[in-house]
């Protein structure tokens, strides 16, 4: 290819909303677009490499036996009702109606058309399994789409979903896709943790994350450098402490802590440890009759060392708040604490609630908490002496650096990611709600046990590029590159000898194989360097009318911070070993 056959929209300027580096980057390389608020026109440049994304993806899901077909992007509202996904969920998805009335949604993901395929096709257990996939665009009505293509309202991915007839070829499936996603992504040339993730009201262990380790992802990633352990932070367990609960050593003790309302300004003000403290979070959970109104409120109270966190997916566990909860409101809190957060605590309560101890505030002795009365607190609290034994002890709280992993091999550490696959086990969810029945070895029908299993394809290369950048621009893995190799000629328009050089080196490449760009456009070095830098194709050649007169041209890596002199008769081989590397 030549640059001047192409279109290269490069910019000095980022625009102004552009809060990542991805974002900066990909608009100024010219790789998008904006066309309005989360939605992008994918240009020449950004668009091969979504293609190199899609390719990789498509052999190994192939290669996985996966079959590929290609489901709508609208889809009729009756199968959306008929899962109940219709009135489930929110206004991120994007309702619309036909010219008779008829309502249709712009499809955020497939479950139910394939499903849809399924129970119409697959009828008998000897056609089982079955892993149907597709890449297309999505769409879903974020509220604040942000960080350019990372969390846009219309995207491409590829979601697959498997069928099988009993959960132990369900879990064989699971695995064969969790293989199969592990090679992508080693073919991808990317840093990245596949993460035991929560499976949500399916319950059960399977379910994967696959995160792009980047300082800017939006998920906390738990792993233990001494063994394979690896949780996204809803997931990772918080082990209970191996020491004992201390002795009780002090008095409980009123103290004023006046407008100090958090653990930490109460900490500062009594100079005690942080982890001296204990948070109260207050939460309830509503009885609702046939017409849905509420006709009971049950109010419960966690407590959390002062400098942990709660952990809404843990608390989503706990028996009672299993079944759907919410923050308490200030006027419950009031009438229940008998004060306004900021000094609640479980001592001295008006009306009775259900206390749940996270498994370290149960080991606490001489805690401190909030007095239940404006602008004072308590300390020296203990169990058992100065209130009763908590009526529930849980893991509540989001581990912290240093934590005991949970295979018991280590501590865990913690760094950043950005989730850019997901494989998940969904059993009979859909199939039962959809009626989606295969006919066993007896003749009886039996619901299928199904997986899904999901790829972001456009969110792939902001994550790439999150993770691979310097102050000049992007650097590609050579797997994802626009193109794996750039040639430089200087002053090619006024010489000969560089002109047929450059050509002759970019057809040697070319037949080869190489996805090479001849820059022909006549641009200053300075400015063409640049250019090619801030897009970040991996492999440079430059050829210079000098250069030639020695019998050498110029490599350079992306990474590299000098070039290489070549022998000029051996550069093409010796770009092929650099790219076979």
């Amino acid at each position: 290819m030549k640059a001047s056959q192409f279109f290269i929209s490069t910019q000095k300027e980022a625009p102004a909303d552009a809060e990542v580096a991805s974002h900066r980057l990909m608009m100024r390389a010219g790789m998008i677009k904006k066309l309005g608020a989360g939605i992008y026109t994918y240009m020449p440049m950004g668009l091969r490499v979504i293609r190199k994304v899609e390719a990789i993806v498509r052999e190994e899901m192939n290669r996985a036996g996966a079959v590929e077909l290609l489901m709508p992007v609208v889809q009729p509202a009756e199968f959306w009702q008929e899962t109940g996904r219709w009135q489930s969920m929110g206004p991120e998805l994007m309702r619309v109606k036909d010219r008779h009335d008829r309502d249709f949604i712009i499809q955020p993901t497939s479950e139910e058309v394939v499903t849809d395929i399924a129970r119409q096709d697959l009828r008998s257990y000897k056609q089982l399994p079955k892993n149907l996939y597709h890449i297309q665009t999505k769409f879903r009505d974020e509220r604040r789409p942000r960080f350019g293509v990372m969390r846009s309202r219309e995207f491409i991915m590829k979601d697959a979903y498997s069928f099988d007839r009993d959960v132990a070829a369900a879990k064989a499936s699971y695995q064969v896709m969790a293989a199969a996603y592990r090679a992508i992504f080693d073919r991808f040339g990317l840093r990245y943790r596949a993460v035991a993730a929560d499976s949500g009201a399916i319950g059960g262990d399977l379910s994967e994350e696959f995160q792009v380790i980047a300082a800017t992802g939006e998920d906390a990633i738990v792993y233990c450098a001494d063994s394979d352990y690896a949780a996204n932070m809803e997931k990772a367990e918080a082990l209970p402490p191996r020491k004992p609960r201390g002795v009780a050593a002090r008095p409980m003790t009123k103290m004023p802590t006046p407008g100090k309302s958090t653990c930490a300004d109460v900490a500062e003000l009594l100079k005690v440890p942080l982890a001296a403290t204990v948070k109260s979070l207050v939460l309830a959970t509503d009885q609702l009759n046939e017409r849905g109104e509420i006709v009971k409120t049950q109010v419960w109270l966690l407590l959390v060392r002062g400098d942990h966190d709660m952990n809404e997916i843990k608390v989503s566990k706990v028996a009672g708040l299993d079944v759907g909860y919410r923050f308490a409101t200030v006027p419950e809190i009031i009438a229940h604490f008998g004060t306004k957060p900021g000094y609640l605590g479980p001592i001295g309560l008006k009306k009775p609630v259900k206390v749940v101890a996270d498994r370290e505030v149960a080991v606490m002795a001489d805690w401190i908490c909030g007095a239940n009365e404006e602008d004072f607190h308590l300390t020296g609290v203990n169990w058992g002496r100065d209130l009763p034994e908590p009526a529930a002890v849980a893991d509540i709280r989001n581990v912290v650096e240093g934590d005991m992993s949970p295979d018991g091999k280590g501590v865990l550490s913690i760094e950043r990611g950005i989730e850019v696959g997901h494989v998940f086990y969904l059993g009979t969810k859909y199939s039962k709600a959809m009626n989606a029945n295969f006919l066993d070895e007896g003749g009886k029908p039996q619901p299928m046990e199904m997986g899904c299993y999901g790829i972001g394809i456009t969110r792939l290369p902001a994550a790439a590029i999150e993770q691979n950048h310097d102050e000049r621009g992007i650097i590609w893995p050579d797997a994802l590159a626009p193109f794996t190799v750039v040639i430089c000629p200087i002053g090619m328009d006024r010489s000969a000898e560089v002109k047929a050089a450059a050509e002759q080196l970019h057809d040697e490449l070319q037949a080869a194989g190489a996805d090479v760009m001849l820059d022909d456009r006549g641009e200053r070095p300075g400015a063409m360097f640049a250019d090619w830098e801030l897009i970040g194709v991996p492999h440079r050649i430059v050829i210079s009318d000098r250069g030639l007169k020695e019998g050498q041209l110029e490599y350079q890596h992306r990474r590299d911070a000098q070039a290489t002199k070549v022998p000029a008769a051996e550069a093409a081989s010796f770009v092929r070993g650099r790219l076979n590397a």
